[in-house]
């Protein structure tokens, strides 16, 4: 399968942002479980910002696979990354 290593880069990005959400809203929820934190960020509206923070982690995950030459694999990561960036503008401006 040609996309495979896309998809994967695709499955890597996707599964470091949710760590990185999951560590950001332990660092900044004041104690509370993620979901009630979620929910008081969205009533809040700093949800895109803990999005953009989780994303950090794919920073890490891009530049690993562009280490390893897995450059297809890095595509994936970048292509996540876009669309969080789009998604978190979205979120700010509507």
């Amino acid at each position: 399968m040609k996309n495979k290593p896309l998809l994967t880069g695709i499955l890597v990005g996707i599964i470091a942002n949710f760590i990185g959400l999951f560590i950001c809203v332990q660092i900044f929820g004041n104690g509370e479980g993620f979901i009630k934190t979620i929910k008081l960020s969205l009533a809040n509206d700093f949800f895109g910002k803990l999005i953009s923070i989780g994303a950090i982690l794919n920073l890490g995950a891009f530049f690993v696979f562009i280490k390893k030459r897995e450059d297809e694999k890095a595509k994936g990561v970048l292509l996540i990354t876009i669309l969080i960036a789009l998604v978190t503008f979205i979120i700010k401006f509507s």
